[in-house]
């Protein structure tokens, strides 16, 4: 069968995550689901959230005629309201309904933003290490990834996000709370770079948008408050979904959120409420729209996965892992023993550990490690294989 050369050739160098997660079903029916353990796909599996459970029921059963059809494709006017009025409780900026597009998921809101943005050449900065799926987003719009270091601890360097700036710029997306690598930027990091961001509009005569991708905004731990870019950059855009926090990936309900400090920015709301509609999405499921307008402050037990973090972190950094402890997310990001982490996740997997190379997020030398697992012992029966995997190093 013919397909699309380009295609292809994305297949070829397609997501790390997905090939580990497929080699471990491979895995479990050779050897049983219990004695392969496999920490690569971050995909919840805690329950909704009480309130999110009670909501669902709520408008599930109530009458087809109340709801199932066609709306605005920017989504319901009660439930952006109702993200709005969450933003305006958080940050006091002006939020209102306007101000809201909601979005299948957080990758449906990034396509519908980029889409709205770019022109063809445009350039958009993402940080490594970064989710692989950004580079093929700004591919799929005509536009061109830039790639900048992250800072020490894999924190937000805005000088090195600066001097990539260039005429064509016309995005920097961020992600804190951070996959890989769970890092959550600081507000004075952020502050830097709205101020930079802002200094080469002025250079370039151009408009920069500053874009987190913010999923994982409600799993911080040891009680850290979540700094957002909103109040440091007129042009922050806001992309999230409640895969993470309700617990529901497979939903696929989001929003995107424009500053209202930016200019013109009715035009950037319309701009994405058209390309809802033109890429396919139309709008948002109607029944998670309702749930997610009832339930903004809603959000699994943080405390679980933070649980998982101190384990697998002090046990790993025993054993002599280098690792920088993250702030939020489920996941860790720990230097590998030598630079070749293909190999170290190959001689993982010969032990039954699956985890992901740092290679496939743009930084090699690391692997990642998602905490998913329905209990601790799963991570405790696993820590022989990780001490026995460094000892082979001569660790």
């Amino acid at each position: 069968m013919t397909i699309a050369k380009k295609i292809g050739e994305m297949m070829e160098r397609g997501s790390w995550i997905r090939r580990m997660f497929e080699e471990g079903n491979r895995l479990k029916a050779i050897h049983g689901a219990r004695n392969v353990f496999d920490f690569t796909l971050g995909n919840p599996i805690l329950p909704p959230p009480p309130r999110v459970q009670e909501a669902l029921a709520k408008f599930a059963g109530g009458s087809p005629a109340e709801g199932h059809g066609y709306m605005g494709n920017a989504g319901l006017a009660d439930v952006r309201a109702a993200v709005a009025a969450y933003h305006e409780s958080l940050y006091g900026l002006g939020f209102e309904g306007g101000h809201v597009v909601m979005t299948t998921g957080a990758g449906g809101g990034m396509n519908v933003l980029l889409k709205a943005l770019l022109d063809p050449g445009d350039e958009v900065i993402i940080i490594v290490p970064y989710f692989p799926e950004y580079l093929f987003y700004i591919d799929n719009h005509g536009g061109k990834a830039v790639l900048a270091p992250c800072g020490p601890g894999f924190g937000l360097d805005a000088a090195a996000v600066a001097s990539r700036v260039t005429a064509r710029t016309k995005a920097v997306i961020i992600c804190s709370p951070n996959n890989p690598t769970g890092a959550v930027y600081d507000a004075a990091s952020l502050e830097r770079l709205g101020r930079a961001l802002e200094e080469k509009e002025r250079e370039h005569g151009t408009e920069i948008y500053l874009v987190n991708d913010e999923p994982y905004r409600k799993i911080i731990f040891d009680g850290a408050p979540f700094p957002s870019p909103l109040p440091h950059c007129r042009r922050t855009v806001v992309v999230t979904s409640h895969s993470k926090d309700f617990s529901i990936p497979g939903e696929r309900i989001g929003y995107v959120a424009v500053n209202p400090r930016m200019p013109d920015c009715a035009r950037l709301v319309n701009a994405m409420t058209f390309t809802n509609r033109v890429l396919g999405f139309v709008n948002a499921p109607a029944l998670w729209q309702r749930v997610a307008g009832a339930c903004q402050e809603a959000s699994v037990d943080v405390g679980w996965y933070q649980e998982k973090r101190d384990l697998f972190c002090d046990a790993l950094a025993a054993m002599g892992y280098e690792i920088v402890r993250p702030g939020g997310t489920f996941y860790i990001f720990p230097r590998t023993p030598d630079h070749d982490d293909i190999e170290f996740v190959r001689r993982a997997g010969e032990l039954r550990l699956l985890v992901v190379p740092g290679s496939g997020f743009g930084l090699p030398g690391y692997f990642r490690i998602a905490t998913c697992m329905s209990d601790n012992d799963t991570i405790r029966r696993s820590l022989p294989l990780f001490e026995k995997l460094i000892r082979g190093y001569g660790r």
